[in-house]
């Protein structure tokens, strides 16, 4: 397996839980990402049930690669289709009280067209999910915030929303302090 740059690797701890040792976790891959528009807004996803926002992507299915399933949901959640940019590296969740462990691959994008035609499972219809284009600032802003105001929701516990938007706030202030290495590459 190609070693791909860590971004940031989040666990109990971060919240002031006490960690346990993930005991033959399960484990998920997903892929995620920054996906910038013509006027250099970022999509965010904003779960109005449950107060949260955070970055486009979801778990990769069977047979799928971690590019189609980046480009998959930024479809799924934004009515867009993109163009990979890049890979930025991946970060890692390690929920001890749930003994999960999810590894997400996170990509940099940017639209190609915009339809504005969402393609929401049932579960992100009851969740009342939109997407929101927001400068850079205000998106990450957005996402910081939310963590404060998380509720749970009859699909999601708070405690699994807190790591959703801590990771997606970690991806941003990677690509935020390291914009010019990423763009390089």
């Amino acid at each position: 397996m190609k070693e791909y740059n860590i971004i940031a690797i989040i666990t109990d701890k971060d919240f002031g839980f006490s960690v346990k040792k993930l005991d033959n976790p399960i484990i998920r891959y997903a892929s995620r990402g920054i996906l910038f528009d013509d006027s250099n807004n970022i999509a965010i996803i904003n779960k109005q049930l449950k107060n949260e926002y955070k970055l486009p992507g979801g778990g990769i299915e069977q047979n799928e690669t971690k590019e189609e399933t980046f480009l998959r949901e930024i479809y799924e959640e934004t009515g867009c289709t993109a163009e990979i940019i890049n890979i930025m590296g991946i970060t890692i969740e390690e929920k001890s009280m749930t003994n999960f462990k999810q590894i997400s691959y996170v990509f940099l994008g940017r639209v190609i067209n915009k339809t504005n035609e969402l393609h929401l499972t049932k579960k992100e219809e009851l969740e009342k999910t939109i997407v929101l284009w927001k400068s850079f600032e205000e998106g990450l802003e957005k996402i910081k915030n939310s963590e404060k105001e998380l509720v749970g929701s009859i699909f999601d516990s708070k405690y699994q929303s807190l790591f959703m938007v801590r990771r997606d706030a970690e991806i941003l202030n990677y690509y935020q302090n390291n914009k010019q290495k990423i763009l390089k590459q």
